[in-house]
């Protein structure tokens, strides 16, 4: 399959013109031209941003607050101009744009009110050898923060890094996609409007854009920390770019999340969120289902009934369409690639999709697909596929399950559905994800104060909620001597007698032999 007018515009966009041109993936229209910038202009905005950035964290936490509530409060009213935007670039269907912004704005607002609570200065214990000192610890502003977007999701997910990392005191550096440069630009814009009422601004959130020339130099520009989303190959490349100034990464790289059915599930619902949590957004989505483990005795029920809700699945870029075109054209060549190794490998189609099927429907669009019987050593169960496709594969119990989703070298989201609380918990704890939903999907990407991240290939770091928040700081511990101590041991004058009351104190203390509870004396 292929895309010739989309494809060799965007080829000429990277190779030919010194413009970036940002391409309505559903009719090869240009929207709109950028520049690439290279190192000088993005070492520019960053040192513009240092600057900025002590005027951002001089505002202190009051002062950032109703900033950033500002910010959340335009995009609020200018919510379906944006939608609209995402909409063309990206190809998504308008309400699934709406969706994704409010998910922002839900973020904006929870980073903005919990700033202070969660990164304040706290006082911790010292113990009784450091009896004598106060202790506390702070979280500092890292100064400036270099955020590399994806396209799949171009406001939510990096909203997700620039929010807490404004939030936490830092100004920040964005590099979207260069298939998304326009939205992009219009967050960028949109937080410097709202901020205007305040009059006096500084550059506090800059945009940069380009292709992958603009993310290395980004991550060579010596920012204090790199917030990435994309793939892992890409993830490697700027965390060996970052390398070189000793720059810390932050890294969501995607996934090939599992849905765990149990044989007491309410299967309806089930097979709706295994739908929507593979198919949405053309199933572009890091955090959606690609693979489902279903108990045995459940299974041709629970296919029955997700095939219903997906054979009434239609791709388009009209207001009635389910969902859109591929976003990247490369990518329709990844999912055509995993289905037909599957079916070479025994799969098959299942449902209404005829034995074989084709995945595109007409270029950009690619057609809904449940897989079954696929090996799990086939690529649409080891790779992520990024694509309408799921594959639905029979086992024994939520335990077996469990073993089939831990395989795979991703880790970033899952779902289990079963009515046994007890047993879905076990089982969303035994998941080695970075976050599991019970009885639904994608659910903890909805609760702000959650963190968001994976493991494996699936990266690692936290945005989102507390741990989102501290990710954009540096932890300062501070001691003050409050009064002399009783043994000075970190002078010259040390005597023999303060270190044999040093050691009798910590024999007294620690010296004992540790015994069980409930244990007998001598056993």
């Amino acid at each position: 399959m292929s895309y010739p007018s989309v494809a060799a515009g965007r080829l000429a966009m990277l190779y030919w013109s010194a413009m970036l041109e940002t391409i309505n993936p559903a009719t090869g229209e240009v929207l709109a031209t950028f520049p690439l910038h290279g190192r000088r202009e993005v070492d520019a905005a960053v040192a513009t941003g240092r600057e900025a950035a002590v005027w951002w964290a001089g505002l202190g936490w009051a002062g950032r607050r109703i900033r950033l509530l500002a910010w959340k409060s335009h995009l609020t009213r200018y919510l379906d101009r944006l939608a609209q935007l995402v909409h063309e670039e990206t190809g998504k269907p308008l309400d699934d744009a709406k969706l994704e912004i409010i998910l922002a704005i839900l973020h904006i607002d929870w980073a903005a009110r919990h700033a202070r609570r969660e990164l304040r200065p706290r006082r911790v214990r010292s113990g009784l050898a450091a009896i004598h000192q106060a202790a506390t610890v702070e979280y500092q502003p890292l100064g400036v923060i270099g955020v590399i977007g994806p396209w799949n999701y171009p406001v939510f997910t990096p909203v997700g890094s620039i929010a807490y990392a404004l939030a936490a005191g830092n100004a920040v550096v964005f590099k979207p996609s260069e298939l998304t440069p326009a939205t992009g630009d219009a967050l960028v814009r949109s937080f410097g409007e709202a901020l205007g009422i305040f009059g006096e601004y500084q550059p506090v959130l800059q945009l940069v854009t380009g292709a992958g020339s603009t993310g290395e130099a980004l991550a060579r520009s010596g920012v204090a920390k790199i917030a990435f989303t994309g793939s892992a190959a890409t993830a490697r490349k700027v965390m060996a770019a970052a390398a070189d100034t000793l720059t810390p990464v932050v890294a969501e790289c995607g996934g090939k999340d599992a849905m765990l059915v149990g044989a007491d599930a309410d299967l309806d619902a089930a097979a709706d969120a295994a739908a929507w949590g593979a198919m949405s957004n053309a199933g572009q989505t890091c955090i959606g289902i690609e693979r489902v483990y279903v108990a045995d005795s459940v299974y041709h029920t629970f296919l029955e009934r997700l095939n219903k809700r997906v054979s009434g699945l239609r791709p388009g870029f009209d207001p009635e369409a389910s969902y859109g075109p591929m976003t990247s054209p490369a990518q329709g060549e990844i999912v055509a690639k995993h289905v037909a190794d599957a079916l070479a490998r025994g799969g098959r189609t299942w449902g209404s999709a005829p034995e074989g099927a084709e995945v595109v429907v007409a270029a950009p669009y690619l057609r809904p697909l449940v897989l079954t019987e696929v090996p799990e050593h086939s690529t649409a169960v080891t790779e992520e596929t990024f694509g309408p496709t799921v594959t639905v594969t029979p086992v024994v119990n939520l335990a077996e399950a469990v073993s089939f989703a831990n395989a795979g070298r991703y880790g970033l989201g899952s779902a289990v559905f079963a009515k046994d609380r007890s047993a879905a918990m076990a089982a969303a704890r035994s998941l080695r994800t970075g976050m599991t939903s019970v009885n639904s999907v994608v659910g903890f990407a909805t609760v702000p104060a959650l963190p968001f991240g994976g493991v494996g290939e699936s990266g690692f770091g936290r945005i989102h909620g507390a741990d989102g928040l501290r990710e954009f700081t540096r932890a300062k511990a501070i001691t003050r001597q409050r009064m002399r101590p009783l043994v000075n041991l970190t002078s010259f004058g040390r005597t023999e007698r303060d270190m044999r009351r040093l050691v009798t104190f910590v024999t007294l203390l620690h010296g004992r032999l540790y015994r069980p509870r409930g244990s007998r004396r001598g056993r």
